[in-house]
């Protein structure tokens, strides 16, 4: 595949993702009052996601069965956020959040060398088949050990009730600002590990699919301690904003640094880039904060909605602007065309970050930064 296509099937994926998380909204409005029914659910469509996309024959069907995948990992994200909003300690909820991030990141270290020997073992098709099988036994286990609390009986929204509860999360105040924030807190990872980061090592440096491989495992590794590190740092500091503008400020910084490294430099630049980047779970803290009870999972999604509309933007506008650069007989782009897109990008986190600083903390509002205590 060409780095041309494999450009336009990023985007379209992005694509059918965010499509895939608006409609998870309506679906998590309904059955969020029972996060145990969402996630079996999200579960379901996934188990049907993963064996269409398995089936598929044409790259329609394929697309179809991309935004099963997406509108069932969505789903089961936000259901799972909600749960540790409404059974925890408010304190808690970041830690939780990082660790829940920290584990399901495993799946990325799963997508590289299991995934390329059970794709030569028993090829893709077999290989999604058996993440649909997994995910099956998953969801079976939630139906069997996961309880409802007595609140969750209530009946389900209609879809008015529905558009009007997204109106009013709309209408929170400092939602927008943090919806900026997130179009820039899993997309920037997401651009380098998924999408430009192995063209870069195979054109700047000539390493081949396995070496690069091994690159692109270290800022995966980094992301999930991370994650789980970062997620404290909110009753550390007495504040939700403060670790995210320290980590947003410091990938930027990292993203403007990178250029041609020695083979050292580049391991400590992928392994800081992937701790840097790991603040996504203080931020989703920060948009739980924001929300009351009855809220809180129907905010998280609309939230989320922005992490996804991130990830499309920042890949289709990279694979835009990379695409102005000529290309070498090989098809190797020049370390310039790398370096205005890391930059671009490094700026785009700036700009957020700005819009961000003035969002509204409800930690230091309530007085609860003026003492920080070390997470248990």
């Amino acid at each position: 595949m060409s780095i041309q296509s494999a450009v336009r099937t990023a985007i379209s994926g992005a694509a059918i993702t965010l499509v895939a998380t608006l409609v998870s909204i309506y679906i998590v409005s309904q059955f969020l009052r029972s996060p145990r029914i969402c996630l079996v659910v999200g579960a379901a469509i996934t188990v049907i996601g993963a064996v269409v996309f398995a089936c598929a024959a044409s790259p329609g069907v394929l697309i179809f069965g991309r935004a099963l995948l997406g509108l069932g990992t969505a789903g089961s994200f936000v259901a799972s956020l909600a749960v540790y909003a409404r059974r925890f300690p408010p304190d808690r909820f970041a830690t939780l959040a990082g660790l829940q991030v920290g584990i399901g990141t495993l799946g990325a270290l799963l997508a590289t060398a299991p995934l390329a020997f059970s794709t030569a073992t028993i090829g893709w098709r077999g290989s999604f088949l058996g993440v649909a099988a997994v995910t099956f036994l998953i969801g079976l286990l939630i139906a069997l050990v996961v309880k409802d609390n007595a609140a969750s009986a209530r009946s389900r929204e209609t879809l008015r009730e529905s558009l009007s509860g997204i109106l009013a999360v709309l209408r929170t105040a400092s939602v927008g600002r943090l919806f900026v924030m997130n179009l820039v807190a899993y997309s920037t990872f997401g651009l380098i590990v998924g999408l430009w980061g192995g063209p870069y090592l195979t054109h700047i440096y000539g390493y081949d699919l396995e070496q690069r491989g091994s690159f692109l495992l270290i800022p995966v590794l980094t992301q999930i301690v991370g994650s789980m590190l970062w997620g404290p740092l909110d009753r550390l500091t007495g504040s939700h904003k403060l670790p995210v503008l320290v980590g947003a400020v410091a990938t930027a910084a990292a993203l403007g640094y990178l250029a041609t490294l020695t083979p050292f430099m580049l391991v400590a630049w992928f392994a800081a880039f992937g701790f840097l980047s790991a603040y996504g779970p203080v931020l989703v803290a920060h948009g739980k904060a924001l929300f009351s009870p009855h809220q809180v999972g129907r905010g998280l999604t609309v939230l989320n909605m922005g992490t996804m509309g991130g990830t499309f933007l920042a890949q289709s506008i990279s694979g835009f602007v990379i695409g102005m650069f000529p290309t070498g007989p090989d098809g190797a782009y020049e370390l310039v065309a790398y370096r205005l897109v890391f930059g671009l990008q490094a700026g785009f986190i700036l700009l957020t970050t700005l819009v961000y600083f003035g969002s509204r903390d409800p930690m230091t509002d309530r007085g609860i930064g003026t003492k920080p205590t070390l997470p248990a």
